[in-house]
């Protein structure tokens, strides 16, 4: 058999190409030289793969963004009013992705959204009546032929036709159906361009397909590639498909002229229902997603070679590939020092990934596999990892009841108690918690734990920024206010470091979208909290000042969905672990004083279900209830907030009501506040608050736009029901712009409250 992946990641084994990108930004480095470093991630990656003995080799699945933006750019789809601008074509770029605000001009950002069920971001293309669909890039081009002079044959990757266009927002009259033919054209052309410089094989990646399809959705599947097919000439296409299985259109799929068809066998739950059921061409390669590009838990082989196996018995000809990208997963196991072979053993990062897929091919290809060192010592992994269940955890998820899912009193009679209680006036003011992460507070978290600095000294340093920005808070005029989180490395790893049952590495990094990085931590085991992990910051915060601070937790479903969970247990026993052990700290919050207390489940919707039939039964009847667990037990008086974003709430608001929180804060500007009319549809009991600019742009929003913004809101929510914040956390921006920010945000609505008054 063969391999291949489907993508590899792309910042650079150690986050080079962040680095550069924001060195970039800050004016610090030429284009000439961000593009060599590009240049150089690009060639020891391909170097990697191929000494790996990877048999198909992914090209242009490298991007200094995102890839989605980059094929919208390759197509000419790009907004007249960042081609105004009149900058170069990477700063145009550029300004797609993060907004500009300069000489030339002033634009927001494209809006950006969770990628499929991921913890990765796409920036959602954008496209006018006027555009004119075309190839326009030459970036594949380039890096097939910049891998083909280092002696690398790869196959180039492209979104699919299907998958962009349903990704795309139309701004104009104009659908999907509209700009068929110039699209069928546009990548047509691109077919032909490769055959000119003899590509063998071209990738197309249609991740959308495993959605629900209806029959308008399947007629421009068939319409598209009927006429992209016609154009192929000498260009193998392979069709891949990841994040579930393409049961609504199976057979109509492996009847196009395809010459390879991806399949995902972790999370396409009918994928081998379907070929069992339909078969599976035999002029056609089935690369058969088996090692999972989402987690880093070692692949079972025992399981994989008997599906393998299974696939080969039918006469199937197979290629054995990663699930999806591992853009996904960390690069490598070799940066990590500090943890033990005892839980390494268990991991497998991309690298080792490839190492996994030579693995497979050679045990595919050997009569007697079981005798392979290989073989035995995978198997003994899965028989020896004991070491962690905790009887008393797994005692207190069993003796959860019914009742503790439930807060009393009802929404309806707390809103009024709460509104006594606290006095805010309307339109009162908030941000969503974190404050800017500038390079004192990363050089003192750093040189605590290299042991440099003492605990009393980086508590003392954190305590003076709290002040500080309380001080900050007070002077711009904010009504409810943080502590700023300068303690938080992350809003999951910092909660995990406290929690029992948690693994951390020291530089597993994974892309979250355009230079934004996370490390997120591994759940080994059962999981609880054996002390306080946020009351001693948020005790001292509130002591500084008069008005509200919110505590500030990260919710369970979210802790969950932005690790790397556990496969021996489900996710749903795992959150409801986390649950409870965030539930003792809400109440020791309340204990304490604290009378806001913010769960953020920013990733609420990261797991749910591609497919709308399988929303509630596999995930929305718990995650829901996951989060009532947590704030159940708290006083009236006591008012919860969430918060949620970056992905596409509108189609779950009523299941989002039923969380039962008090106020929650969505993402919005960057989707032209479309949640509204979805909110205003569905009755949305809870207080909210639409995020009225984006903090993922370095742009300041100024005071007229912030108005607007609030007008609009006003005409779909109750003045007695909004709330007026930023976005997101400020985490990632700097001071001076935060700091105008907000003072712009404060002074839109005090000018509105004067103009309802």
């Amino acid at each position: 058999m063969l391999t291949s992946i489907i993508g590899f990641p792309r910042v650079g084994t150690l986050r080079e190409l962040k680095f550069a990108t924001e060195k970039y930004f800050r004016g610090e480095i030429s284009a000439c030289e961000l593009q060599q470093t590009a240049k150089n991630i690009r060639q020891t990656q391909w170097a990697t793969l191929k000494n790996s003995g990877l048999d198909f080799i992914p090209s242009n699945d490298f991007s200094f963004y995102d890839c989605t933006l980059d094929t919208a750019v390759l197509f000419n789809i790009i907004p007249e009013r960042y081609k105004k601008l009149n900058i170069s074509e990477l700063d145009t770029y550029f300004a797609m992705a993060r907004g500009y605000q300069g000489e030339n001009g002033d634009v927001k950002a494209l809006a950006m959204k969770k990628w499929f069920n991921t913890n990765y971001h796409y920036m959602v293309p954008e496209i006018e009546d006027t555009t004119e669909i075309k190839l326009a890039g030459t970036k594949p081009f380039e890096q097939f032929n910049e891998a083909k002079a280092l002696g690398v044959k790869t196959k180039p990757v492209i979104v699919g036709a299907f998958t962009l266009l349903k990704l795309i927002r139309y701004t104009g009259s104009k659908q999907a159906e509209d700009f068929c033919d110039d699209i069928i054209k546009a990548y047509s052309d691109l077919l032909a361009e490769f055959s000119k410089l003899d590509a063998e094989w071209v990738q197309f990646d249609e991740p959308y397909l495993v959605h629900d399809l209806n029959k308008e959705d399947i007629a421009l599947f068939n319409k598209l590639y009927n006429g992209i097919i016609s154009n192929k000439k000498s260009i193998k296409l392979l069709l891949q498909t990841y994040f579930g299985d393409v049961r609504d259109i199976y057979n109509q799929l492996t009847a196009f002229d395809f010459d390879g068809i991806g399949l995902d066998f972790i999370e396409g739950k009918k994928t081998l229902e379907l070929i069992e059921k339909n078969g599976f061409p035999e002029d056609k390669l089935l690369f058969a997603g088996v090692v999972n590009g989402k987690n880093i838990w070692k692949n079972n082989y025992k399981k994989t070679l008997a599906l393998l196996s299974e696939l080969k018995t039918k006469g199937i000809n197979t290629v054995i590939s990663s699930s999806c990208s591992l853009l996904h997963v960390p690069y490598t196991l070799k940066n990590e020092t500090k943890l033990s072979a005892e839980y390494t053993s268990h991991f497998s990062f991309a690298e080792e990934k490839l190492i996994e897929l030579a693995e497979l091919k050679f045990l595919t290809d050997t009569d007697n596999f079981e005798n392979e060192t290989a073989y035995i010592a995978n198997c003994k992994l899965f028989e020896n990892r004991t070491n962690c269940y905790d009887d008393a955890v797994q005692k207190r998820v069993a003796g959860i009841q019914e009742k503790d899912f439930t807060r009393l009193p009802e929404f309806n009679e707390r809103e009024k108690i709460q509104k006594k209680e606290f006095e805010l006036p309307i339109l009162p003011t908030t941000t969503i918690g974190s404050f800017p992460q500038t390079s004192d507070v990363k050089a003192n978290r750093s040189s605590f734990k290299k042991g440099n600095i003492s605990e009393k000294e980086y508590n003392e340093f954190n305590r003076k920024k709290i002040a500080e920005c309380i001080s900050l808070q007070e002077e711009i005029g904010l009504d409810v206010l943080v502590h700023g989180e300068f303690e938080r490395n992350d809003m999951v790893e910092y909660f995990g470091e406290q929690l029992n049952g948690y693994l951390f590495t020291e530089k597993a990094w994974v892309q979250s979208y355009g230079t934004r990085c996370v490390k997120p931590p591994i759940i080994w085991g059962d999981v609880s909290r054996s002390k306080p992990m946020t009351v001693e910051w948020s005790v001292y915060a509130q002591s500084l000042t008069d008005k509200l601070v919110k505590g500030m937790l990260t919710g369970p479903v979210t802790i969950l969905n932005w690790s790397f969970p556990r496969e021996d247990i489900s996710i749903k026993e795992s959150t409801y672990q986390i649950a409870l052990a965030i539930r003792d700290e809400v109440l020791d919050l309340e204990a304490n004083g604290i009378k806001v207390i913010q769960i953020d489940e920013a990733a609420l919707r990261e797991k749910l279900p591609l497919r709308k039939s399988d929303w509630y039964c596999e995930y929305l009847d718990w995650a829901i209830p996951a989060f009532r667990l947590v704030h159940s037990g708290v006083k009236a008086e006591t008012q919860i907030h969430t918060h949620m974003c970056y992905s596409e709430f509108t189609d779950i608001i009523p299941a989002i009501d039923q969380m039962d929180a008090d106020v929650i804060t969505f993402e919005a500007s960057r989707s032209d506040l479309l949640i509204l009319d979805s909110l205003k549809k569905n009755n949305f009991k809870t207080e909210v608050g639409p995020g009225v600019y984006d903090i993922h742009s370095p742009r300041v929003p100024s005071v007229e736009e912030i108005e607007n913004a609030i007008t609009k809101m006003l005409e779909k929510i109750s003045i007695d029901k909004l709330w007026v914040n930023p976005d997101c956390g400020l985490k990632t921006r700097g001071e001076t712009e935060t700091t105008a920010s907000l003072k712009n945000l404060v002074t839109a609505t005090k000018n509105l409250r004067n103009k309802i008054k």
